[in-house]
């Protein structure tokens, strides 16, 4: 399919992990059922791919980042389907995944936004989580890069 006849969407997030083995995740609400994915989300138009995944981090959780290592892109397709938005149009979704720190801010719940609540969650217990496939990418690419 060429590609002026599907949508693309970049989104950039964040996989922060504390001393205490525990990973920053966000509730996301815009599905079926709520799933813990990493925090971060859409990039705007003019925004950086960095920008944004800062932006959306403080968004979704209250606290500010400092990115680090760029951990890898990642893509998929949502079949017409599976979209949420009401479309005939397929959508590619690119994903950039980066490391972060905390470096300032406190942990609080995103207000009217798609992610509910943000929870600092033990490495062992993810896979036991109803979460998003990015969620097993990020710490994928995470652990890769140790």
């Amino acid at each position: 399919m060429h590609y002026t006849e599907y949508d693309t969407r970049l989104a950039a997030y964040a996989v922060i992990v504390d001393d205490r083995d525990r990973v920053l995740l966000a509730l996301w609400n815009e599905g079926e059922e709520k799933r813990w994915t990493l925090p971060g989300g859409g990039v705007d138009l003019e925004e950086q791919a960095a920008a944004g995944a800062v932006r959306e981090v403080r968004e979704e959780t209250g606290y500010d980042v400092e990115l680090g290592a760029l951990l890898g892109v990642d893509s998929y397709v949502i079949p017409v389907e599976r979209r949420i938005a009401d479309t005939d149009r397929p959508m590619k979704a690119v994903r950039v995944v980066y490391e972060a720190r905390i470096i300032g801010g406190e942990l609080t719940a995103e207000v009217d936004g798609s992610t509910d609540e943000a929870r600092w969650i033990p490495l062992a217990e993810v896979a036991g989580l109803p979460r998003v496939s990015l969620v097993d990418v990020g710490l994928g690419l995470w652990r890769a890069s140790r």
